[in-house]
């Protein structure tokens, strides 16, 4: 804070410009992110879901970006997406009159009562 002090008094505003960062630029640039927002948007509509190993995977692929599945999840977090476990069901898209069908021969198959075994 002291420096910051002396170098205002001694330059004025101009001399208050950050110096740069350490460290190595970034990986994901904001145009992969907002590839990334554009694609998840639309997938959305599709209703296609993505795993963020399928999306290090497609950034690979169409924009030759290079990164973890976590760091991705910390970027898409960031950027305000969340991620959802999906559920493994097909009731939606089951027919009625089938499972009615596949109801009624699973109680002709049941066993009622003691049944001996055979030996």
């Amino acid at each position: 804070m002291r420096g910051a002090i002396h170098r205002f008094v001694a330059g004025g505003f101009d001399a208050l410009v950050d110096a740069p960062r350490p460290g190595r630029p970034a990986s994901v640039t904001l145009e992969d992110r907002e590839a990334l927002a554009v694609l998840l948007d639309e997938s959305a509509r599709q209703g296609r879901t993505w795993t963020a190993a399928a999306l290090c995977d497609w950034l690979a692929v169409e924009r030759g970006v290079r990164v973890s599945a976590a760091w991705l999840t910390e970027l898409l977090h960031q950027d305000g997406f969340r991620w959802k476990r999906t559920r493994d069901t097909l009731r939606h898209k089951a027919d009625p009159i089938l499972q009615q069908a596949a109801r009624a021969e699973l109680e002709d198959l049941r066993l009622y009562g003691w049944t001996r075994a055979r030996a």
